[in-house]
This record gives C-alpha cells, sequence and structure tokens, in this order.
C-alpha cells in the first residue's frame, strides 16, 4: 500500500539584486488601525534635524503577532549563539513632536 501522505507544497521566493542589498534603519515607527499595523523604518543621520522614512511596510494584526513571534524566536536562537544583546539607552531617542501617538 502506497504512502497517502500529500507531497509538501514548495515556495519560490525571489530575491531581487536591488531589494538584497537591503535598506539600513536605525529606527522603527509603528502605528496601527483596527485593520492593520503600519511599520516605517527611518535613518537617522547624527546631527541632522530631519529623517526620511527608508521603508514602509503594512500588515495585519495577525501578521504583525507572526513578526513579533518570530523575532522572538530569532532573538533567542541569536543569543544562545552569541551572548545577551545589551539593550540601548531608551533616553536618546529623539522626541517626536506632532503627528500619530506611536510605538517604537
Amino acid at each position: 500500500m502506497a504512502d497517502q501522505t500529500p507531497p509538501k507544497k514548495q515556495l519560490n521566493i525571489e530575491l531581487p539584486e536591488d531589494v538584497a542589498d537591503g535598506i539600513y534603519s536605525n529606527l522603527a515607527i509603528i502605528t496601527h488601525s483596527n485593520a492593520e499595523f503600519v511599520i516605517d523604518f527611518v535613518r537617522i543621520m547624527p546631527g541632522m534635524p530631519k529623517a526620511k522614512v527608508k521603508s514602509r511596510i503594512l500588515l495585519t494584526p495577525q501578521h504583525a503577532k507572526r513578526l513579533l513571534v518570530a523575532l522572538k524566536e530569532n532573538l533567542d536562537k541569536f543569543e544562545n549563539i552569541n551572548g545577551t544583546i545589551k539593550d540601548i539607552d531608551t533616553g536618546s531617542q529623539p522626541p517626536f513632536i506632532g503627528g500619530p501617538p506611536t510605538q517604537a
């Protein structure tokens, strides 16, 4: 009798060259509505009064939660191999004046 287990589907993910280089960000601004989470990745340059959003990701609340779990799992794996990541000084974060309330 043959194995009746259905074959696993494989997802082929394409990574274009211009995306593979990545974008450096040293600040994430997170906002949300009842339908979506918006994560803006920003690059702040020292001494510059202005910063620019370099990338924006929109997620459903369910995908945001999956991202949180995946980040936690990967941080745990990283720290098991490399040691505890030292927390940054949150007092050095730039003030945000105006705009919607955010979480970073």
